[in-house]
């Protein structure tokens, strides 16, 4: 079971760019992007309903071409949330929530398994329980103390959602942009950024407290000392061609999840975006 997640900065110029027609030919269990900056409205037929999946949309409420996420997925979840439940925080269209029932990518698990051990009488049948698979674009600090605050309650908002979802007894499989790196690795220049936002101690903190509460980075876990490997790099200053750049983007699981996790990889070959795309593999 593959899952990739893609902030395409504009899905529409994506689009253009080839980035929808390489996320198709992937074929992937479902995959997600952020940064839309589109109505379902504005799209067409064959990317609001592409051949194979199921797809769904959130999108700014009132400002037009901003923020926005969609997902597409081979089996249709039953039960989707769109937004948080929080109207000041769901106007801007950056939360959709998939819940999926026991064993739903059941087939696409142990295929999986199945072409890494190489022989069907090797496979140890991997099971995934009922999940939620959930698809975020998290609001960048920038822009005054009013937006980082708006951006801190996003943050506490969803950290509610998730434990909320994982004490019903659901793991939890959460990606998108998070817009702020982690830890000192998780940029090229620390130092230099120490007061911006996107690495201020206070949005690093609630990274902390994510993981604290039983999250985990599937990336750092499964590449704990690798370095220099970015998801967002800025295009005015020609960042990506010197790799100065943010793992900002992420995928994080709850741990009876990750455990079934056997690749987790930043596609940064990948172009079409000022961000590149991140997947995971279960199986």
């Amino acid at each position: 079971m593959r899952i990739i997640s893609w902030n395409v900065n504009g899905l529409r110029a994506n689009i253009k760019k080839g980035g929808f027609d390489w996320l198709m030919n992937e074929s992937a269990d479902i995959f997600c992007v952020q940064e839309t900056k589109s109505r379902p409205d504005q799209l067409e037929a064959s990317v609001t309903a592409p051949a194979g999946y199921h797809a769904y949309f959130d999108h700014s409420k009132g400002r037009q071409g901003y923020s926005g996420v969609a997902i597409w997925t081979k089996v249709k979840p039953e039960k989707v949330d769109y937004g948080l439940g929080n109207h000041e925080l769901d106007q801007e269209g950056r939360f959709l929530a998939l819940y999926f029932p026991a064993d739903a990518f059941k087939d696409s698990i142990d295929a999986d398994n199945t072409a890494q051990n190489k022989s069907e009488h090797t496979v140890s049948h991997k099971k995934l329980g009922k999940f939620v698979f959930i698809n975020t674009y998290f609001p960048n600090g920038g822009g005054g103390p009013e937006r980082l605050a708006y951006k801190l309650r996003f943050y506490d908002e969803f950290l509610k959602y998730v434990k909320a979802a994982k004490k019903r007894g659901y793991e939890v499989i959460f990606c998108g942009d998070v817009n702020t790196a982690h830890t000192a690795i998780d940029l090229a220049r620390p130092k230099e950024n120490e007061k911006n936002t996107g690495f201020l101690p206070i949005e690093r903190a609630w990274i902390d407290q994510v993981i604290d509460e039983g999250f985990i980075d599937v990336f750092r876990y499964l590449n704990p000392n690798v370095r220099e490997k970015y998801s967002y790099w800025d295009m005015k200053t020609f960042a990506r061609e010197r790799n100065v750049g943010w793992r900002i983007d992420y995928f994080f699981a709850t741990p009876g999840a990750t455990r079934l996790v056997t690749k987790a990889r930043i596609l940064d070959q990948i172009m079409g975006s000022d961000h590149c795309p991140l997947d995971i593999i279960i199986g």
